[in-house]
């Protein structure tokens, strides 16, 4: 894949840059503060963007306003956003269109690197990939809807699904069947009003739709 990667630590970029060659991916350009990220995304328009939120000269959120605005010049631009904290108005923000191909990181997931190469496939692949800590909190940001009426269970496979798990994994990793997997789900669009997709991503997307509207 062709990346192009936003961060303005030298020593983090450095890491991601070696960790990205190392698997056989090709980083187009590198960009340390936010007004290199646009030109840089337009000029080389990679099969993904690995980028920082706070950048400089402001460090506020230079590298998701980069991003969204090439998404907005490069529809479906693929954009992994990595992130120091939990910024919960960010990741809402870049999510909150529905669309495919974002991912959103805390940024001590790259040392875990094949969940981090797992995730930059799934998102240069048009899927979504969400920090766990980031889908709890878009989970539990609203009170009085309907995500009170999921059961604890729904709500496990709910966070998993909006984590870009597949049915076989949920399964795996709740100890159940895929067929339970796919009655929670069922359970999950039911309660919430969207409709069961046969795709992963629009499920996904649909759910994170829901969570970011209003």
């Amino acid at each position: 894949m062709r990346v192009v990667i936003a961060e303005d630590n030298a020593l983090l970029r450095e890491g991601v840059v070696l960790l990205l060659t190392s698997a056989g991916h090709e980083v187009v350009a590198v960009a340390a503060s936010g007004p290199e990220v646009l030109p840089a995304l337009l000029e080389h328009r990679p099969d993904v963007a690995v980028l920082d939120v706070r950048m400089p000269p402001g460090f506020r959120d230079e590298g998701l306003r980069a991003a969204l605005a090439a998404r907005a010049e490069i529809p479906g631009l693929p954009v992994l956003v990595l992130s120091q904290y939990v910024e919960e108005t960010y990741a809402a923000e870049l999510l909150g269109g529905g669309a495919s191909g974002v991912g959103y990181l805390l940024k001590d997931r790259i040392g875990r690197v094949d969940e981090f190469l797992d995730a930059l496939e799934r998102v240069a692949g048009g899927g979504t990939a969400l920090d766990p800590e980031v889908v709890t909190e878009l989970l539990t940001r609203r009170r009085d809807d309907p995500l009170d009426s999921l059961t604890p269970r729904e709500r496990e496979v709910l966070q998993l699904m909006a984590e870009g798990r597949d049915n076989a994994t949920i399964a795996s990793q709740l100890v159940v069947s895929d067929r339970a997997v796919s009655k929670h789900i069922g359970n999950v669009f039911a309660k919430l009003g969207l409709p069961p997709s046969d795709s992963g991503h629009r499920r996904v997307l649909a759910v994170l739709a829901y969570l970011n509207r209003g």
